[in-house]
């Protein structure tokens, strides 16, 4: 009894120290064995006990536990010390002997490792179990291999062993039991029951190590028998009534583990009784708790592995518990015996009713997932959201039945051809596709739609994983019932709020979608359709995303494209699917939405909007060869012609004999609104095209290359069928400019095909595609084109007239035989076309106007201009008696005289930079509160409302065409307004305008004078910048990039001298006034004062770079200094009401850019100049001034060492030397105060010092000083001044 009692104390000791190493215990347990050795021998040899020994031992064995354990452990290991010595002294001696030699070799003493004594069996280092539990895998599977290797040594040595029953009572680990392990070493049942316990353990990966033990070591050593292990499982980790919460979890994972060990081992396949019995406690113990079940199920599906089928019928499936588990599964909701059932039928192969009803009798893929079969199993695939976010193991079996691995592949190979064979029977589906097709309707149908969408928010988790699960597996014929209505509008739902629970979930899936879309044009037409058809083509719209946009632009090939193109008609065509399905909102959180026949309607056109809107929309990111483009757009083109343009009176489809195809309408008639689009679309596919064609390229053929020459074949081709007629009904007028459109269309691709001047083809090709657009015009908008196309018509007869008997040596001459007013008719035209037109009419119209523009008569430019003169409201300081078609000839800009604005208004003030603090060196200092509120003046004074002597007609037809803006307006709540109108039309008659000055750079120099005097007007106009911004930034593009800093510039003597004198003097008078502010207007935010500083900024801006323009076009023409005496005179007064004027606010460093370009003007201005700047009487201009007189006299001063050049400088510098001395004797004496100023002005005479000084005319300098300025000079220049001196003498 003692040895029972001791030993397990002893071990489990050893094994609770946590904090004590392999070596401590090993150490601590060798001084034991050796004291009850010691005592052993000391028996035998006297025959009675002899204490000191046994004293001196445990001493030995106390001082080695002291060395490693705390006080309160050594005095437990004392107590057990003294009691294993009291009864070993009532042992047998011989037992007692072997006993604890055997002890000895078993646990820790190496030294006895290799003994061969008869009775002894190798060592087992039981500090192995310590790194089972380790979470590193590697250590743990170390721990094992280790475990094992020592145990299968200490079986065979222990099976050789001749006195097993010595060694079973001398090497007992724990107290005796019946563990049914009687074959096994005493070490072997001691590890058996260990790793049993240790299954348990939550600490770290103990279950995961302890386990692996364990199915390795009964799968290695074949004493330990299975069911003694079943039996001790039971008994080391049952359940007691005192057990509560974790401890009760600990040991059900356990008994988990232990079973799962057991299965993995392969041992329960040796004897066929235990299985019937291993699955009754299994199913026992996944009874308990829910979260045992699946992994009991695992562990039965491992065993049924491991077995042949008819061990599994007759044992697995024989089990009691286990066929009550499955006649209660379908009530009680079990996905894991549903998962069982058909894990093991897939395995059997064999019809059993032994699944109750969890798999049909005779069981079929196609009988599994009828929609009767899925209903009755529809609870327990509810119940599986148990286990989230994990997704339950039965989805994924019932994900491969429903999709074989063999159907994935073949499917999507096959769709993309059939999609793209055109008038031919679908292909007959075999019977195992049919059947996987309706298995997939209804898998999706009942268990997606009818249960899991209708259901809580993890279900519709679930199902979101569930679709994933498919996705892989997926051929994208199956997109449309995977991706149903149900499902796609849970998906807008969801995504159309970020705060949804599902949002995330939502977006997952949405990005897993497209990555598996991937690079599969047939997946991602499919998934397009899908996603749009069911969420009425405003997915991307409700959800705030980007998916289908994603979606449509990456397509990169012809055979993608038409698949997607024949998809989008097929949505067009059969209106009937988008509303096929109801509205059930009832899966979503908007149980509220409601949906008439009215929405419906408006829903097919919202879908149909998106459709032809998207067919042209796949030609902007696709790169492909010309050839395959070209028959990308003949589709589009085709489809669009026939849905925006005919109707057919007799049924929904037409065949055309002549183009061998078949043309499809919707059964009801489409909107109006949705013909206009698809014209729309007609006339900026054509557009694109002809960018695309750039110049005349087409040799292989206009009916190769020309989209407009095959769109008039294909309309004319359709207007020949006789059950086929306009979508509406033409007015006589219309219908005539219609047929003359065709006809002359016909007339110019006939002449272009046969034209050899690349020029002249040009311009053909640019007239046809011209109209073509009037053509679709007219359908866009009857009644207001037919005037205009009749006189386009008539421009192209005089403008070809002989085109086809044209070579390179006639082409002048047709100019010189045409009618002189033929290109004021055309732009006459253009003009009445621009109100209206739409964008690719305005391009066709400034591609023919490019081909055109070198012809335009002044009439024809003063017409545009007027144009972007004209203004709805008056001026608001118009002179009485002043007639608005007066022409100013005198007043080129406009600019008044400076007596005639000083008296005006007398709620106005000038912002002078005087007034502000006297300097003009920081302007972004001055204050904006005394900023104006409007610029007023400068667009007063530059004002003007001249007509450019237009004759009575073309004032007739310029009201016409300002008329035609007003036109369908009036009614229109919230429509545009009248000045957006003009403000649009003004600026497309710009794009003309800029057209013009681009083909004729320099050339034309009185219409380029004439153009940018209109523009300037315009520009400087205070309602440019009242009604558009955008319109004044346009003009002042065109000004900066097509005139005033083109490259060319008019040389030529057409533009007479007074002329640009007269704009000269004008320009220099915008740059020097001042911005004006109106005293009752000082309540403005701080945008608009800034707004119009910026504005302020550009007008000067603009009157400088006009000044150096003008000034370049008058150096290119070599005028003599006589005739330039005026050009002097303007800058002398200019100077002088700039020292003399506080209102003057031009700058200085915009003259010294003057002088700095045009020295000439430098040179004839200098003494007066200096004559001013001496006299002024404002200090900070005098400041100022001092750089003007620098660079000039920089420049009259030559840095050359030739002998010649320095006494002419010399000269001209003696000339101005007394007026140089009078400005020094003024600077000196009347020093600036500021500091800044000050250094300016020494700065300024150490110039001119050195100067004066490097042609040796100090002493003439000085000489002119008065000796009151000398003494000034002394005085504030200092030493400057003295050095200068000494050089003198």
């Amino acid at each position: 009894m003692g040895s029972k009692k001791r030993s397990p104390n002893s071990f489990e000791e050893v094994e609770d120290l946590d904090n004590t190493n392999t070596n401590t215990e090993d150490a601590n347990i060798e001084d034991t064995n050796n004291d009850n050795t010691s005592r052993k021998k000391m028996k035998k040899d006297k025959n009675k006990e002899t204490e000191a020994p046994d004293g001196d031992n445990s001493k030995a064995g106390l001082s080695s536990i002291s060395s490693s354990m705390k006080p309160m452990e050594r005095r437990k290991k004392r107590k057990a010390l003294d009691k294993e010595r009291q009864h070993a002294a009532l042992e047998n001696k011989e037992v007692k002997t072997k006993k604890m030699d055997v002890d000895s070799k078993v646990t820790e003493n190496k030294e006895h490792t290799g003994a061969s004594s008869r009775g002894t069996l190798p060592k087992f280092h039981i500090g192995v179990f310590k790194d089972l539990a380790s979470v590193d895998v590697s250590v743990r599977e170390g721990a094992v291999e280790r475990l094992v290797t020592e145990l299968q040594e200490v079986q065979k040595a222990y099976e050789v062993t001749e006195n097993k029953e010595v060694v079973e009572g001398e090497l007992k680990l724990e107290a005796e039991k019946d563990d049914g392990l009687n074959d096994c070493a005493p070490s072997v049942r001691y590890a058996v029951r260990r790793l049993v316990r240790g299954a348990s353990s939550s600490r770290e990966c103990a279950r995961q190590g302890f386990a692996l033990g364990l199915t390795v070591l009964v799968d290695t050593i074949p004493s330990i028998k299975v069911g003694s292990v079943l039996k001790l499982i039971v008994d080391l980790l049952e359940v007691s009534s005192s057990m509560k919460g974790q401890d009760i979890r600990d040991c059900l994972l356990g008994r988990l583990f232990a079973y799962g060990a057991l299965a993995l081992s392969g041992r329960l396949a040796e004897d066929n009784l235990l299985i019937k019995e291993f699955t009754d406690v299994l199913i026992s113990l996944a009874a308990k708790k829910r979260y045992l079940q699946e992994p009991a199920v695992a562990i039965i599906l491992e065993l049924a592995g491991k077995l042949p089928t008819e061990a599994v019928l007759n044992h697995i499936l024989e089990a009691p518990r286990l066929r009550e588990w499955f006649e209660g599964g379908i009530d009680a909701g079990n996905p894991d015996a549903l998962l069982l059932a058909l894990r093991i039928q897939e395995k059997i192969s064999i019809d059993s009713e032994m699944f109750g009803n969890f798999l049909p009798c005779p069981f079929s893929p196609s009988r599994l997932f009828m929609p009767g079969h899925l209903s009755s199993i529809i609870n327990c695939l509810k119940e599986s959201t148990f286990c989230q976010p994990r997704v339950h193991g039965v989805w994924p079996v019932l994900v491969n039945i429903l999709l074989p691995d063999i159907v994935v592949q073949a499917e999507d190979v096959v769709s993309a051809s059939n999609s793209l064979k055109k008038h031919k029977k679908s292909r007959r589906s075999s019977s195992s596709e049919e059947e996987i097709t309706r298995s997939i309707q209804s898998f999706c149908e009942v268990i997606i739609e009818g249960s899991l969408l209708l259901s809580s928010h993890d279900r519709k988790h679930l199902a979101f994983d569930i679709l994933l699960l498919l996705l892989p597996r997926l051929p994208a014929s199956f997109i449309p019932y995977v991706l149903s209505h149900k499902i796609v509008q849970c998906m807008v739902d969801i995504l159309s709020t970020k705060d949804s629970w599902l949002y995330k979930v939502a977006q997952h899936f949405l990005k897993e979608l497209s990555d598996w879309v991937g690079n599969d044009d047939v997946r991602r037409v499919a998934v397009i359709v899908a996603l749009q058809k069911h969420s009425n083509a405003r997915f991307d719209g409700i959800t705030k995303t980007k998916t289908v946009k994603a979606l449509v632009t990456e397509f990169k090939t012809e055979v993608g494209c038409m698949l997607f193109i024949q998809n989008l008609m097929s949505m067009f065509v059969d209106e009937g699917n988008a509303s096929e399905e109801p509205s059930d909102q009832s899966q979503t959180t908007d149980d509220n939405s409601e949906m008439g026949s009215v929405k419906d309607k408006d829903s097919n056109d919202f879908l149909k909007t998106w459709v032809v809107e998207s067919l042209p929309s796949i030609l902007k990111h696709l790169n492909l060869e010309p050839e395959a483009k070209f028959r990308v757009q003949k589709e589009i083109l085709k489809f669009l012609a026939v849905q925006g343009l005919f109707s057919a009176s007799l049924g929904s489809e037409v065949t055309s004999f002549e183009l061998q195809e078949k043309f499809k309408w919707p059964k009801a008639a489409t909107s109006s609104a949705i013909c206009r689009m698809c014209i729309e679309q007609i006339q900026s596919l054509l557009a694109n095209a002809q960018k695309i064609e750039g110049l005349h390229s087409l040799s292989s053929g206009l009916e190769h290359g020309d989209l407009g020459s095959y769109f008039m074949r294909f309309l004319s081709t359709l207007r020949n069928i006789p059950s086929v007629s306009l979508f509406r009904s033409l007015s006589d007028d219309d219908e005539k400019a219609f047929e003359k459109l065709q006809e002359m269309e016909i007339r110019l691709s006939r002449e272009e095909k046969n034209c050899v001047i690349s020029v002249e083809a040009n311009k053909l090709h640019a007239m046809r595609l011209l109209l073509i657009q009037l053509l679709l015009q007219v359908l866009l908008r009857p009644g207001e084109f037919s005037e205009a196309a009749s006189e386009l018509v008539i421009c192209c007869k005089k403008a070809f007239a002989a085109s086809d008997l044209l070579d390179s040596s006639g082409e002048e001459g047709l100019d010189d035989d045409a009618d002189p007013k033929l290109m004021d008719v055309l732009v006459d035209t253009f003009l009445s076309l621009l109100p209206q037109s739409s964008a690719p009419l305005r391009s066709a119209i400034e591609q023919v106007f490019k081909y055109f523009c070198n012809d335009v008569t002044n009439d024809g430019l003063l017409r545009m201009l007027r144009v972007i003169k004209k203004d709805l409201k008056p001026p608001r300081h118009r002179e009485e008696g002043r007639d608005d078609d007066d022409d100013d000839d005198e007043d080129f800009l406009g600019i008044e005289e400076e007596g005639e604005g000083e008296g005006e208004g007398e709620g106005e003030e000038e912002m002078d930079e005087a007034e502000t603090g006297e300097t003009g060196e920081d302007e972004e200092q001055t204050d904006d509160s005394e900023v104006v509120a409007e610029v007023e003046e400068a667009g007063k004074e530059l004002s003007d409302d001249s007509d450019g002597g237009m004759d009575d007609d073309a004032m007739f037809r310029m009201d016409a065409y300002l008329a035609q803006i007003f036109k369908d307006r009036k009614n229109q709540a919230g429509g545009e307004t009248a000045q957006s109108q003009l403000v649009l039309f003004k600026l497309r008659v710009l794009s003309l305008l800029e057209v013009y000055l681009h083909e004729n750079p320099g050339k034309a120099e009185p219409e380029v004078l004439m153009v940018y005097l209109n523009l300037a007007r315009a520009f400087i106009n205070p309602q440019t910048a009242e009604i558009s911004e955008q319109f004044g930034q346009r003009i002042w593009g065109i000004l900066q990039k097509k005139i005033l800093k083109a490259k060319d510039f008019p040389r030529g003597g057409a533009v007479q001298l007074p002329t640009l004198e007269s704009l000269l003097e004008k320009n220099l008078k915008l740059a020097s006034k001042p911005l004006k502010r109106k005293k009752s207007a000082g309540n403005l935010s701080k945008k608009k004062l800034s707004a119009m500083w910026k504005r302020h900024k550009m007008i000067v801006s603009l009157a400088q770079d006009s000044t150096f323009w003008i000034l370049k076009i008058i150096g290119a023409r070599n005028f003599s200094e006589c005739e330039l005496q005026g050009v002097i005179d303007i800058f002398k007064g200019e100077l002088a009401r700039y020292f003399e004027s506080k209102t003057s606010q031009i700058k200085s460093d915009f003259l010294t850019e003057i002088y700095r370009r045009k020295p000439w003007i430098g040179h004839h201005l200098f003494g007066f100049l200096l004559e001013k700047c001496s006299s002024a009487k404002l200090e900070f201009r005098r400041v100022e001034a001092l750089d003007l007189v620098i660079e000039i006299l920089k420049s009259m001063v030559s840095s050359g060492n030739d002998e010649s050049n320095r006494i002419a400088s010399k000269k001209t510098l003696k000339n101005h030397l007394q007026k140089l001395s009078h400005l020094v004797k003024e600077l000196a004496t009347n020093m600036p105060e500021k500091s800044s100023r000050r250094a300016e002005v020494r700065k300024f005479c150490g110039k001119v010092f050195r100067y004066v000084s490097t042609y040796d005319l100090t002493k003439s300098f000085v000489k002119y000083l008065t000796p009151e300025a000398e003494a000034a000079c002394e005085s504030q220049l200092g030493e400057l001044y003295l050095n200068f001196k000494k050089v003198e003498r």
